[in-house]
C-alpha cells in the first residue's frame, strides 16, 4: 500500500512539473473554462476590429485615362501616350569598340530629345505554350515518324510542361513611352466633332514623328523599336495586373475567341440584338445630353 502511495505522489509531481512547464493550467476543469472563454474574446475582438477595405487600384490607376485608341492611351488633360517596344542588343555579347558604340549612340539620342520620354520594364513569365503547340502540330501532320520518335517527342512535350510549371521563369520586355500633350486653343474647328479629328490627327502625327526619329537614330545601335497597336496596349496592361493568370488565360486566346467583342457571339435572336443596341443608344444620348448641360452651365 506504501508503495502505491509513493507511486502516486511521484505521478502528481511529474504531473505538475510537467503542466508548470509547458504554461498550461494544472487543474483539468481551469482547462475547459478557458477553452469556453475564448470564442466570447474572439467574438469581442471581431467587432472592434475593422478591416482595412481592399485597395482601389484600378481606379486610382486609371482615374485619369479618358479613352485607349489610335494606338495612343489619352488623359483628361489632352495628354497622349505612345508606346514602343524595344528589341535589344545583345550588349555583352558585343567587343568593347561595339560596346562604346552603343553607348554614345544611345546617349546622342537621350541628349538630343526635349519631350518627355520614359522607360517601362516588364517581367512577366515565360510562356512556351505556343511553341509546345506548335510541336504538337508539327507531330500530327507528320507521316513520316515511327513510334519511337512520337514516344520521343511526347515525352519531351510534357518535360516542357513541367519544367515551366516547377518553378517561375521570367522575361523581360522593354517598352519606350513617348507623351505629348495638346493645347486646343491651337486648334481651330467649326464644330466638336471636328475639333476632336483634328486633335487625334495633330497628337498622332507629332507622337509618329517622334517615334520615326528614335527609330531612326537607334537602329545604328542595332536596337530595334516597333509601335504597339491599340491592341497591344491592351496586352500590355493585361500582363501588368495579371502576371500569374496571363499564364494559363492568355491575352491571344481572349482575343481569338472574341471575349472582349461588344456583343457576346452565342446565337440570340434578331429582336434581343436590336434591344441591346436600342440600350446602347439611348445610354451614350444620356450621356451626350450630361456633357452639353455640363457645357452650357459653364458658358
Amino acid at each position: 500500500m506504501m508503495d502505491l502511495l509513493i507511486m502516486g505522489g511521484f505521478g502528481i509531481a511529474l504531473y505538475v512539473f510537467y503542466k508548470w512547464m509547458v504554461k498550461e493550467p494544472i487543474l483539468p476543469w481551469k482547462e475547459k473554462n478557458e477553452a469556453e472563454a475564448i470564442p466570447i474574446k474572439r467574438k469581442k475582438r471581431k467587432k472592434d476590429v475593422q478591416l482595412d477595405e481592399e485597395p482601389k487600384l484600378f481606379e486610382e490607376l486609371f482615374d485619369d485615362v479618358t479613352d485607349i485608341s489610335n494606338h495612343m492611351i489619352r488623359f483628361k488633360d489632352n495628354t497622349f501616350a505612345m508606346i514602343t517596344e524595344v528589341e535589344p542588343v545583345n550588349y555583352f555579347l558585343k567587343s568593347q569598340e561595339e560596346q562604346e558604340a552603343i553607348d554614345s549612340i544611345f546617349e546622342g539620342w537621350l541628349a538630343s530629345i526635349t519631350y518627355p520620354v520614359s522607360i517601362y520594364l516588364q517581367n512577366r513569365f515565360i510562356d512556351i505554350s505556343e511553341p509546345v503547340e506548335n510541336m504538337q502540330k508539327n507531330m500530327k501532320e507528320a507521316e513520316d515518324l515511327n513510334a519511337d520518335a512520337l514516344s520521343f517527342g511526347q515525352a519531351m512535350i510534357q518535360d516542357l510542361i513541367k519544367w515551366q510549371r516547377s518553378s517561375p521563369r521570367y522575361e523581360t520586355k522593354r517598352y519606350i513611352v513617348f507623351s505629348h500633350k495638346v493645347n486646343i486653343h491651337d486648334i481651330n474647328a467649326e464644330s466638336k466633332e471636328e475639333l476632336e479629328e483634328k486633335l487625334i490627327e495633330k497628337t498622332f502625327s507629332e507622337l509618329y514623328r517622334r517615334v520615326n526619329a528614335a527609330k531612326a537614330q537607334l537602329r545604328k545601335a542595332e536596337i530595334g523599336i516597333s509601335l504597339l497597336p491599340t491592341e497591344g496596349i491592351y496586352e500590355l496592361l493585361y500582363y501588368t495586373f495579371n502576371r500569374r493568370k496571363a499564364v494559363k488565360v492568355r491575352f491571344k486566346d481572349i482575343v481569338e475567341q472574341e471575349k472582349n467583342a461588344l456583343y457576346v457571339t452565342a446565337i440570340q435572336s434578331d429582336e434581343r440584338i436590336e434591344a441591346v443596341k436600342e440600350v446602347i443608344k439611348e445610354n451614350e444620348l444620356e450621356e451626350e445630353g450630361k456633357e452639353t448641360y455640363s457645357e452650357q452651365k459653364i458658358s
